[in-house]
């Protein structure tokens, strides 16, 4: 522990300073997925791939053949809901709503029946074969599951046939479920930006308001399973084949993936053609003040400790199940959460976080003292944030405790530093020159979010990888490009 959090002190105090990263592509803030009430998926193998220049033999879920979803919030350009994908698709529904999906099994003969279990759900089974724990689609016999999304929040789905194989194949997804009756929120998202936020809520709850949101699904890959899953399915390449029987301990992941990505891949955008198999990303940018929604699930089998800097998140609710005070007597209850700076990825469990950042308890001016701010005219003595800006109003005026370094010999590789101020720029004491290749004109902070296991922040034992992205707090001026 000593090491990890010494590696973080020494991480951050370069990145607290980062002014942005000139290479980061357009961003997405809402949870992209598919909805309706219906859904036609599939089960198959494909290769994946990782920073490492590794092609993976794994299982995903995706879309069948013909069937053409409907995408939320937006439609991708290039990409879609392929045959097969890890995490699975997104599948997004109302609360209220009956959901019913039909499972094909296109997975090799070798590895048999496959089936969902949707956990937080009361689930009837038409058609398939019995199995185990759940009604299970066999090559040729689909299977349809029904249930009734009685509550909003986050959950996860996999599968529920040899799962301690299927699931760490990849066999994982995640459903949410949005309110039917959301509470009249005040939005964040400043003038020129669209608001891709799913809901204006959460819940049915005035306190789980929100104006970005991002899902965290984690998992692991140990190759060595996948091998020998591969190699059965060489040796039978049609039925019938003997039950599949394949060691799974020790368990020793070499890959540790958010959204079926590690870094750096996890932070490049969504439906990108350059990982057809792995659709969604891990890029979460926001604004000073803004309330960010964090949809967070365990799907692996170990549990991987999610550290997010900046700031703790409050944890609203795990499995759908909001956390209120007991016999409260305020209508509604007030919620209960505790703040997190470290948040548990229990496997097969959803959590639902609010986060956001001010910069108060930094006890210096983020913004820098010659940025024309002026915290809402209000002295460096009066409380409060700013409406505008949402600084800290008794932080104003206040100098960072270090001399600005010179823009000119900060730039580090990909990491670009030219000041510490948020969108000081074009103001710093040290600009760059007229004319230069000024890569982040905007400015921002960058923080790390990442495994607080510091194994897991490696791709097959090469630093840096793994479960690690960047949050990015752009000036309140900058105007979040979310579009494709």
């Amino acid at each position: 522990m000593y090491r990890l959090n010494n590696m973080c002190r020494r991480v951050t105090a370069l990145l607290a300073l980062v002014a942005g990263l000139w290479w980061l592509p357009a961003v997405q803030a809402a949870v992209p997925g598919i909805t309706g009430s219906s859904f036609n998926l599939t089960a198959s193998a494909e290769y994946i791939s990782q920073p490492d220049g590794a092609m993976i033999y794994s299982l995903g879920y995706g879309c069948s053949a013909g069937y053409i979803p409907t995408f939320v919030p937006f439609s991708p350009k290039t990409g879609g809901c392929p045959l097969m994908q890890i995490p699975g698709p997104t599948l997004i529904v109302s609360e209220g709503s009956t959901v019913s999906i039909t499972l094909t099994n296109a997975l090799p003969a070798a590895i048999g029946n496959t089936s969902i279990v949707f956990a937080g759900m009361t689930v009837t089974s038409l058609g398939g074969v019995d199995g185990l724990t759940t009604k299970e689609a066999a090559p040729g016999i689909p299977v349809t599951y029904t249930f009734t999304a009685t509550k909003p929040g986050t959950y996860a789905y996999y599968s529920g046939s040899q799962p301690d194989v299927q699931v760490a194949m990849g066999l994982y997804g995640a459903i949410v479920v949005l309110p039917s009756a959301p509470p009249t929120c005040t939005s964040h998202i400043k003038p020129g930006e669209t608001a891709f936020g799913l809901a204006p809520a959460a819940y049915d709850h005035p306190d789980t308001c929100y104006d970005r949101e991002y899902l965290f699904q984690f998992s692991e890959i140990d190759t060595r399973l996948n091998d020998q899953v591969l190699a059965a399915v060489q040796a039978c390449p049609a039925a019938p084949c003997p039950a599949l029987s394949v060691k799974t301990e020790p368990s020793q992941p070499q890959y540790f993936l958010i959204n079926g990505r590690s870094m750096p891949d996890v932070m490049d955008q969504e439906y990108s053609p350059a990982y057809v198999h792995q659709p969604y990303n891990g890029n979460p940018h926001m604004h000073p003040g803004d309330l960010v929604l964090l949809r967070v699930i365990g799907q692996g089998r170990y549990q991987h400790p999610f550290h997010i800097h900046g700031n703790h998140a409050r944890l609203l609710a795990i499995d759908g199940n909001l956390i209120q005070v007991k016999n409260d007597t305020v209508v509604p209850a007030r919620l209960a959460g505790p703040l997190l700076f470290t948040i548990p990825t229990v496997s097969g469990q959803a959590q639902d976080l609010i986060y956001t950042w001010t910069g108060q308890g930094l006890n210096w001016d983020v913004y820098g003292t010659t940025d024309g701010h002026l915290c809402n005219g209000l002295t460096t003595a009066s409380p409060g944030f700013d409406p505008s800006t949402h600084e800290y109003c008794p932080d104003h005026g206040k100098k960072i405790p270090v001399t600005p370094p010179d823009p000119n010999i900060v730039a580090n590789g990909l990491w670009y530093g030219g000041t510490p101020y948020l969108g000081m720029q074009s103001t710093s004491p040290n600009p760059l020159p007229p004319g230069a290749n000024i890569q982040n004109p905007g400015a921002g902070y960058a923080y790390m979010w990442h495994s607080h296991n510091e194994r897991e922040i490696t791709t097959n034992n090469v630093f840096p990888g793994g479960m690690m992205m960047m949050l990015i707090i752009e000036h309140p001026a900058t105007v979040i490009d979310e579009s494709l």
